[in-house]
């Protein structure tokens, strides 16, 4: 099948792999333009769009660029940008969406079920409409999530979504096999700065949720704090304060304790919780915010 690709981060690249080995052929991979990344702030290109060049395929910065492409298909993941209204009606897409729609329609579904605390969550193969997430579903499937962290599970659901992609169009009638979505629908909202920062009001289990999701962060003796790895306590602990319990540097939370594994202090390299105890001299009492 001719079809064309849309996608950006590195969670859209194995379906766009899946597609090439698949025999499919992929006229134009249009991505989000290049963007200044790292610490050198040096202009590179997304994720996508160096994957299309290793594979040889020709590679856009503008959907407008379709213009000039005949495709039977577009296959939308994670691409980052609404699909204009003319677009779609000359050319059918489907979108792999990480998630278990209705549930968790928008920008981060993967973010806001490890957040909810959603038992489990999946990939739906999900023919795009104008309006947000709404369409027909042709193919879904689902994983428990755990405590699988935002990057573990993406990276699941990235590769699950590949093969359920290719698995569809190699189904003769699958075109025919289209259910509507059912039940409730939630909007998983963007994540702010502030959806990381760790509060003293969080319970253990919240505040392991946030951690999961990477970037998760405090404040020590006034100083960013980043808390890499952590899990939930059985240990006791005072909200708002961190204490050694055993082996264990627990930081108390509303409900009990989260006992650090990885941190990283302002201005400092990750380490283990019990190196960065030792280093800074902390001691029992020590708080947080």
């Amino acid at each position: 099948m001719k079809v064309v690709f849309l996608g950006t981060p590195e969670a859209a690249v194995p379906t766009l792999e899946a597609l090439v080995a698949a025999g499919h052929d992929v006229a134009l991979v249009i991505t989000r333009p290049d963007r200044r990344r790292g610490r050198g702030s040096a202009m590179m290109p997304s994720p996508v769009k160096a994957a299309a060049e290793r594979l040889g395929l020709a590679v856009a910065h503008s959907v407008r660029d379709l213009d000039d492409v005949t495709a039977e298909l577009g296959i939308v993941v994670a691409y980052g940008a609404m699909i204009p209204g003319a677009v779609l009606e000359r050319l059918p897409m489907l979108n792999v969406h990480f998630s278990l729609l209705p549930r968790w329609r928008g920008a981060a579904p993967v973010e806001r079920a490890i957040l909810a605390g959603d038992n489990e969550t999946g990939v739906g193969i999900m023919g795009l409409e104008v309006t947000l997430d709404t369409g027909p579903l042709f193919a879904e499937a689902r994983t428990p999530i755990d405590r699988k962290s935002a990057a573990a599970l993406t990276a699941e659901l990235a590769a699950m979504g590949a093969e359920l992609l290719v698995t569809t169009l190699a189904t003769p009638d699958w075109t025919s096999r289209s259910t509507p979505q059912t039940g409730e629908a939630t909007y998983a909202e963007k994540l702010s700065p502030a959806t990381f920062r760790l509060d003293v009001a969080h319970s253990a289990q919240e505040a392991d949720r946030i951690v999961r999701l990477g970037r998760a962060w405090c404040e020590v003796a006034g100083k960013r704090f980043r808390v890499l790895a952590a899990s939930p306590s059985s240990s006791p602990a005072s909200p708002g304060v961190i204490t050694k319990v055993a082996d264990d540097i627990v930081m108390g939370c509303a409900d009990g304790g989260l006992a650090l594994h990885m941190v990283q202090p302002e201005g400092g390299r990750p380490m283990s919780a019990s190196s960065w105890w030792q280093g800074a001299r902390a001691f029992d009492g020590t708080t947080w915010s």
